[in-house]
């Protein structure tokens, strides 16, 4: 039998368990700064563009693939 927080009556929360229903979550610690002031116009746009993406799939870090796909999403290519 498991000894973890179910005895001392707390359930522990995954909270990247996709399959727990509902909203995600308004807010979330930025990977790279708390505020976008300072940045040119596209930087701005990729670091918006990061952060409803990280939002959205309830993450706090993202890969280069993840990055590289929000790029794409972007219209930019090589």
């Amino acid at each position: 039998m498991s000894q973890g927080l179910e005895t001392a009556g707390c359930a522990f929360v995954d909270r990247r368990d996709y399959s727990i229903p509902g909203p995600p979550p308004t807010a979330e610690r930025r990977q790279f700064s708390n505020s976008h002031d300072g940045l040119s116009p596209d930087a701005a746009e990729l670091a918006r563009a990061i952060d409803e993406y990280k939002l959205h799939h309830r993450r706090r870090f993202i890969t280069y693939e993840e990055m590289l796909g929000v790029i794409n999403s972007l219209g930019y290519h090589k």
